[in-house]
């Protein structure tokens, strides 16, 4: 009687496949939230303490990491093993951002929080909770869509202040943002960007802010910015973002980087979903800086209820 070779039972085929499954998904997670937060492979290996080529396994689905590995992945992403292994209430933008204003609260907070929401999922509350009239203008966005020169055009048209927020985090850090990363870390950085964002709230009733592009990756800072002032969304193409940072002299995106433009097609995707919360979005890619100069200041003079 022949041999035959044994076949996996039907069930161990299943369980094979939904094994591999999760960890394609969970590869897609990682590679995600590396993105959202512009941090390159290498720079997240180092943190985590595991081999770049470990690292890429896992964003393959081809490698199963431990438990421990994974504690150092999320902490090396800064975020919470819940949102890495696939929590629901991380699978949105609007998740993210209700979840952060909820943390800690007490429990008469969370109550109301609760009748509020149920209020407005039956049409009782309409519009921003703060800051729909304030005249802040927070101009969010990639490097390169045109947030300090189209903000400080902005600001000298309405007469308001402009600031740049990572160069109040360099104040407040007495160094460099890339030192402040290299030093200190991502989770440091953000500590910065929070306290140099809340300063700013405090000084400035009216002002016209460009933030940093990956601002929209902490969903506390997030929070507070759309909160507190009015948001604009500059939106480019990935072509015009490499062309206008290299334009300024900063090469670094493209050094020794083939994947440069993948990289960045990769960030936008992972960013815009928070970007496109702001108030208002403009193409900045659209037509020459005169037009779009026009056509911000007259969305924004409208918002304000401003005369043109």
């Amino acid at each position: 009687m022949p041999e035959h070779s044994e076949k996996p039972a039907p069930e161990a085929q299943t369980e094979q496949t939904e094994r591999h499954q999760a960890l394609i998904a969970l590869g897609e997670r990682v590679r995600s939230l590396r993105a959202r937060r512009g941090i390159a492979r290498k720079s997240v290996a180092q943190a985590a303490k595991v081999s770049e080529r470990h690292l890429a396994n896992l964003e393959l689905g081809t490698g199963n990491a431990s438990f421990l590995i994974l504690q150092h992945v999320a902490a090396a992403l800064n975020c919470s093993m819940a949102e890495l292994i696939g929590d629901e209430t991380t699978q949105s933008p609007e998740w993210l951002l209700i979840r952060e204003l909820l943390i800690g609260r007490d429990e008469d907070t969370l109550r109301r929080a609760r009748t509020a929401i149920v209020a407005a999922l039956k049409g009782g509350v309409t519009g921003k909770a703060l800051g729909a009239s304030w005249p802040r203008i927070a101009l969010v966005g990639l490097r390169g869509a045109g947030k300090s020169t189209l903000g400080q055009m902005l600001a000298d048209d309405l007469g308001f202040p402009f600031i740049e927020l990572s160069r109040e985090i360099e104040k407040f850090a007495g160094c460099s943002i890339s030192e402040i990363q290299g030093l200190y870390g991502m989770n440091a950085y953000r500590r910065y960007e929070r306290r140099a964002l809340e300063e700013a709230l405090q000084i400035y009733p009216e002002v016209v802010i460009a933030t940093p592009g990956g601002l929209v990756s902490d969903p506390a800072t997030f929070n507070l910015l759309l909160d507190h002032c009015t948001t604009v969304w500059l939106q480019a193409n990935p072509e015009d973002h490499m062309q206008r940072v290299a334009a300024q002299g900063d090469l670094r995106p493209m050094a020794a980087n083939p994947q440069a433009m993948s990289d960045l097609r990769q960030i936008l995707a992972g960013r815009s979903a928070f970007y496109s919360k702001s108030d208002m979005r403009l193409d900045t890619s659209a037509q020459d800086l005169p037009q779009t100069f026009d056509a911000l200041r007259n969305m924004v003079r409208q918002h304000l209820q401003l005369p043109d």
